[in-house]
């Protein structure tokens, strides 16, 4: 696979490899994969906008330049903006690749954090150097004002232009909560939208806080992805009763909307509207028990999104699958091409 580095959402010549629950595999355009739905069938999108979660600053007690990337927070709720989990970075920005940035100096609770006119305190470490619990001052309002000034969103060094907000905005973001893009939303547009209305495919959406994809450190990246809240609206809720009821398939697009709907459903089967924190990890164990299908970006072995992938088809599947991406020079990361996996028949 080849590294996407333009932020270019829906490139005309985007592919989608569709791998079928007979384990067979079908190279096609990516904008004719509501050929490959029916009528009656639900797709559940997340409508999370992306945040400004790249903030540099100062770490106090040394004097030396930080990068904190927020990762998750304890809820949804506009006014809870003061607690968040961060991974810290040494000196240093996004040109640098995250695997070679210089480590953050070391952190311990009590530390002050200056992050342009944010000021914060790491609450705790959480089982790594660079993992921390932070606390911002100030009421939400200062918060939120303070993020949209000074942060950026999360940058990565393959790209060849620093991203802007709107770049990493899907066509249907709605509450600013993901750290990192929902980036399988990128398919999206309201001519699509509109087709599929016309096909008598469902749409509906659920919101669920992304966290971040990659920290740079092997053994900080086993423990992605972190708990992170998720909210389902009763619309949404009650379009997945009627499809099941109806013999329809649920297709998430995107790993966030498998966590959250698997989560909900995890006792019963079931899923209920509110709000919830996705705090299970889904894989080659996990039985689902609602989605059918999955359309996602392409995704590297070993990610936490690949691994996601193997709850819907074996490890031999995806190996041919992973084959036909690199022979067919796909596009992978965040402004790549993308994949439809059907779950295997059993």
């Amino acid at each position: 696979m080849i590294i996407a580095t333009e932020p270019v959402q829906r490139a005309a010549d985007a592919r989608l490899l569709i791998v079928d629950h007979n384990r067979r595999i079908h190279h096609v355009r990516r904008t004719s994969f509501i050929d490959y739905l029916g009528a009656g069938d639900l797709v559940i999108a997340n409508d999370a906008a992306t945040l400004p979660a790249s903030l540099q600053g100062i770490h106090v007690r040394s004097g030396e330049s930080i990068e904190v990337r927020l990762a998750g927070r304890p809820s949804l709720q506009p006014e809870d903006m003061n607690y968040f989990t961060a991974v810290v970075f040494g000196a240093g920005d996004f040109h640098t690749r995250t695997e070679d940035r210089l480590p953050p100096p070391i952190l311990v609770a009590g530390d002050e954090l200056l992050l342009g006119p944010l000021q914060a305190w790491v609450d705790q470490v959480l089982g790594h150097a660079r993992l921390v619990l932070i606390r911002f001052t100030g009421n939400s309002d200062h918060v939120w004002a303070s993020l949209a000034l000074h942060g950026k969103p999360i940058q990565y060094a393959h790209m060849t232009t620093a991203l802007k907000l709107w770049d990493v905005w899907t066509r249907i973001a709605g509450p600013p909560v993901a750290f990192e893009p929902p980036s399988a939303g990128f398919v999206l547009d309201w001519r699509t939208l509109s087709d599929m209305r016309a096909k008598g495919i469902e749409f509906e959406t659920i919101t669920h806080a992304a966290g971040i994809s990659s920290t740079g450190d092997a053994q900080l990246d086993l423990l992605l992805p972190l708990a992170e809240p998720y909210h389902i609206p009763d619309v949404t809720a009650q379009a997945i009763q009627h499809t099941k009821q109806q013999g329809g398939r649920i297709i998430a697009v995107g790993t966030t909307v498998v966590r959250a709907l698997e989560h909900s459903a995890m006792c019963d089967g079931i899923v209920r509207p509110g709000n919830g924190i996705a705090t299970q990890r889904i894989g080659p164990s996990t039985r689902l028990k609602l989605v059918d299908s999955i359309l996602s970006g392409t995704h590297e072995p070993e990610t936490s999104h690949y691994e996601l992938l193997r709850a819907f088809a074996d490890d031999t599947t995806l190996r041919l699958a992973n084959q036909e991406l690199s022979v067919g020079h796909y596009f992978t990361h965040e402004f790549g091409d993308s994949v439809l996996i059907e779950r295997s028949l059993e």
